[in-house]
């Protein structure tokens, strides 16, 4: 069974503000002549490696909830230019948007049991993925989503 990471998504003010910046890294990486993949690097490797690369997917927690995932494809160890251990999580660019789950702040990633982790919108389920994202975050934050 695969399994999830979560992550905060710091800068973003919504899932656009992520596309916007994924689509902008994508074109500096061919334009430099680099694979074009998207990637977010991070300090701590997942030691459950073999579980995330079985179908798992990173959830991004935007403006204080989960509300799009992207599907994992590689987790690459390297070092940085300055000797330290770094993981590279190589994600695919499609963000697909999620049910809201309200997450506190925290630091670094945390595992995601697919039992937890929200509903995809694709569908658009019940009529909420045609609400504008502030309605649906007011709603988020008064528990009706």
């Amino acid at each position: 069974m695969a399994l999830h990471l979560l992550k905060l998504c710091v800068g973003a003010e919504s899932i656009d503000d992520l596309k916007d910046w994924i689509e902008r890294r994508l074109a500096e990486r061919e334009r430099a002549g680099e694979p074009a993949e998207h990637a977010h690097v991070t300090r701590m490797v997942p030691r459950r490696r073999d579980e995330l690369l079985a179908g798992g997917s990173l959830y991004w927690v935007i403006k204080g909830n989960v509300q799009v995932r992207q599907r994992l494809s590689d987790i690459r160890v390297f070092q940085d230019s300055e000797g330290v251990q770094r993981c590279r999580l190589v994600l695919d660019p499609e963000l697909v948007p999620t049910a809201w789950q309200p997450r506190r702040a925290f630091q670094g990633w945390r595992y995601l049991k697919p039992e937890d982790a929200p509903a995809d919108l694709g569908g658009d389920v019940d009529g909420f993925g045609e609400l504008p994202a502030e309605l649906r975050g007011e709603l988020a934050a008064l528990g009706l989503l």
